[in-house]
């Protein structure tokens, strides 16, 4: 609880950039992972979805992000937290276009604070680059297509 209270005293006292009141910039929670197929009609999975996932608990994030053979981008987020909102599904389409290259982990702050303390989590969004099980890049807040390309692109080795 006492983290919790820190890090919404921290992010208070950033700027932040959020839509006015009424009016929703993206689609809700259950918005597809990639965009509907042209006929209107799609069925199945696309590679883009199955790449990113939510971490379950502590022995999951060890299986599925520390041991992986892939390189790993781990998003640290909050459902209270408006900059999340707006970076994850644009990390998410960024992640999908890297065909299977790189997963993305999903990481509740609130549910998993002993992951967000074990990785100094101050404040979210906070995104993380894994490779090996080793933390090689680091950002926090939000970032536009071009820089998580980029950010992309580094982890990968392209």
């Amino acid at each position: 609880m006492a983290q919790r209270l820190v890090l919404r005293q921290l992010l208070s006292l950033t700027p932040r950039t959020l839509p006015l009141q009424g009016h929703q910039l993206l689609p809700g929670p259950l918005a597809p992972c990639a965009p509907p197929a042209p006929h209107g009609r799609a069925f199945g999975t696309s590679a883009g979805c199955r790449s990113t996932f939510n971490v379950q608990d502590g022995s999951d994030f060890q299986d599925r992000v520390v041991n992986s053979p892939k390189p790993v981008v781990v998003d640290f987020h909050a459902q209270w937290c408006g900059p999340c909102k707006i970076l994850g599904p644009r990390l998410e389409k960024m992640v999908a276009k890297q065909e299977g290259k790189v997963l993305m982990a999903k990481v509740d702050i609130d549910d998993h604070t002993d992951l967000a303390i074990e990785y100094e989590v101050s404040a979210v969004p906070t995104v993380l680059a894994m490779k090996n099980g080793d933390v090689v890049d680091k950002f926090v807040g939000i970032k536009d297509e071009d820089q998580l390309e980029a950010f992309l692109k580094k982890l990968i080795g392209a």
